[in-house]
């Protein structure tokens, strides 16, 4: 592979490790040659919070733990001249662009080219009938009767690399398709056509395979005896290595735990691909029915041979509505019938809420993945039966005090119920609920712009 750019991804999500970036940028300091470092660390209801943040708070809404994520890279990726691109702007891009242009002054950096890409957010008035046009009937029902809290478009890559391009040392972006943060800077490097679907398929792929962190290097794929991964506890975050042809080599950092095999790549290939042969994108539609993978050995897997058709029409828009309010509780039974007096606690609940609240019931310990909705426990109970349960009930409702009562109500199981009942901890939290709509890619306006300092005022 010639005319090499690597693509170095340090977060799958919100939450994600800190303290995985250092090996990454060391390794793009290493090779030399060109390169990016990305953060994807946004997904549907890491929106939702964000935007639940920002609604109490105009300077928040951004990723909790952004400076923790730059403060030990900021420096070393602007002097080795690593450009920087996340989606931790969230539902609050300038105010996470002022957080990075705080800390590069804590650092002594020079002024530091920020650009903030926008246009995703369609919340606004304007775009209310547009909305509206293109929900599902009953999500036009549902919309109708709650408040909008926000909308957001999947932007692709086309600001991202206009902005790099420019001389971008950092972007931020809100909601843009995950794999744009990938493909942004590689269109910015290689100066492809907007319309070269084949490059475009490739680069989303690349993003695609990048944008689950360490899933593709070897978390979550782990399965001891049956896919053995080594040392996860140093898992290392995954580097793309991509050239001019649309090849793709992944592998990781020297000196860090984990695996990169055919395995792993294959997974996270098909990881959340409802069709192979059309993976919708804003960018492409990508095709991976004859790409074919090669395992290189010593963590190196090559990917060759993506296709790609031209891009949808329409771009996938999440819409946040007010749901109410969640409460949740949670109590424990442990030693004999341990199983039997959760049981019966359960019932107790129901008699008591069940007529004004749809409730939720979880055995966890017995039944709170596999069994359905309906809470009546475990379908196999063990020869021994169980040493302790957790009674977990939760509900939603648009009335506070009416979901309270949840809370309130596995309380009193402390007398009020079977015996030994202990450990109760509750929750009452507002709720987002998430529509989905496609909006057509001629109704948003993508852009982005330099950040200055006046933009947070």
């Amino acid at each position: 592979m010639s005319d090499i750019y690597r693509v170095a991804c340090a977060a799958g999500f919100s939450g994600d490790r800190l303290g995985v970036a250092k090996p990454l940028v060391n390794a793009l300091i290493k090779h030399g040659g060109p390169g990016c470092l990305i953060f994807e660390s946004l997904a549907e209801r890491t929106l939702a919070l964000a935007q639940l943040e920002r609604r109490q708070n105009d300077q928040l809404g951004y990723e909790p733990l952004l400076e923790e994520m730059l403060e030990p890279i900021l420096s070393a990726c602007v002097q080795a001249g690593i450009p920087i691109v996340g989606n931790f702007g969230a539902a609050n891009p300038f105010a996470a662009a002022a957080v990075i242009t705080r800390l590069a002054k804590e650092k002594n950096l020079p002024e530091l080219k920020i650009a903030v890409v926008m246009g995703d957010d369609i919340s606004g008035p304007s775009y209310r009938k547009i909305i509206e046009a293109h929900l599902a009937k009953p999500d036009q029902e549902l919309l109708a009767h709650s408040q909008l809290v926000s909308a957001n478009v999947y932007l692709g890559a086309k600001e991202i690399a206009d902005a790099l391009t420019a001389g971008a040392q950092v972007v931020v972006t809100g909601r843009v398709a995950d794999p744009a943060l990938t493909v942004g800077p590689l269109m910015s490097h290689f100066k492809k056509s907007w319309e070269d679907w084949d490059f475009l398929a490739s680069a989303t792929m690349a993003g695609h395979l990048l944008e689950c962190g360490a899933q593709v290097t070897g978390g979550y794929f782990a399965d001891p005896g049956y896919k053995d991964a080594p040392n996860l506890s140093n898992v290392g975050f995954p580097i793309v290595e991509f050239d001019a042809q649309g090849n793709i080599c992944v592998t990781k950092p020297e000196g860090t735990g984990g695996v990169v095999n055919r395995l792993t790549v294959t997974e996270q290939l098909l990881y959340e691909l409802h069709d192979p042969a059309a993976y919708l994108t804003p960018d492409v539609v990508a095709d991976i029915t004859q790409a074919t993978i090669s395992d290189l050995g010593n963590n190196r897997v090559k990917l060759k041979d993506v296709k790609g058709h031209p891009k949808p029409d329409s771009l996938k828009a999440n819409i946040c509505i007010d749901g109410g309010w969640l409460a949740e509780a949670e109590i424990s039974y442990a030693g004999h019938h341990a199983l039997e007096r959760a049981q019966l606690a359960a019932q107790i609940i129901r008699d008591r809420i069940d007529k004004d609240l749809d409730l939720r019931v979880d055995f966890i310990g017995s039944s709170s993945v596999f069994v359905s909705d309906s809470g009546e426990g475990p379908a196999i109970i063990p020869s021994k039966s169980f040493e302790d349960i957790r009674l977990r009930v939760a509900a939603a409702h648009q009335d506070r005090q009416l979901a309270m009562r949840v809370c309130r109500e596995v309380t009193a199981l402390y007398t009020c119920g079977p015996a030994g009942g202990g450990g109760v901890r509750t929750s009452l939290k507002p709720r987002l609920n998430t529509l989905v709509a496609l909006i057509p890619r001629a109704e948003v306006k993508p852009s982005y712009v330099f950040y200055k300092e006046e933009h947070s005022k």
